[in-house]
Order: structure tokens, then C-alpha cells, then sequence
């Protein structure tokens, strides 16, 4: 096993442990974000979507951490012709 696989799998781990849990802890999140592979970020922002929409009043560090992540997505490519 390489670094990087250690590392995607741990990440996956924690993802999963976190969209199993209401309420994660910053911790969890601050370890994912310490290590997360780049192909991994998508799923990780879309756990975050799904913890703010779920949540009638989400925290606003948890909003923060979403707009912080979908910072770190691609960009739009532009439409060939």
C-alpha cells in the first residue's frame, strides 16, 4: 500500500463515519481536510451539502466549511465549439 492509498482510505473511512453521524465533529473534518486526495473532493462536498441541508438551522462553521470546499472544486471549463 503507497502513502496516497493509506491516505484515500482513511479519508474514506472518516467520510463515511461522518455522513453516518447528525452532528460531526471538527475534528473528524479537519482530519479529512488535512489529507484528502483531490478526486475525493466532491464526495466530500456534497457530505457537507447534505449535513447544511439537513439541518433547519446549520451551523455557520459548517456553512463556511462547504464554501471553503467548493473553492477548492474545478472551475468550470469553458464550452468547446
Amino acid at each position: 500500500m503507497t502513502r496516497d492509498e493509506a491516505q484515500a482510505w482513511l479519508v474514506q473511512m472518516l467520510l463515511d463515519a461522518v455522513r453516518e453521524t447528525r452532528y460531526p465533529s471538527a475534528t473528524q473534518l479537519d482530519l479529512i481536510e488535512a489529507s484528502i486526495p483531490p478526486a475525493l473532493i466532491p464526495d466530500y462536498f456534497e457530505v457537507l451539502i447534505e449535513k447544511v441541508r439537513g439541518d433547519a438551522y446549520p451551523s455557520i462553521s459548517m456553512v463556511r466549511r462547504a464554501q471553503r470546499v467548493a473553492a477548492a472544486l474545478p472551475a468550470d471549463e469553458p464550452d468547446e465549439d
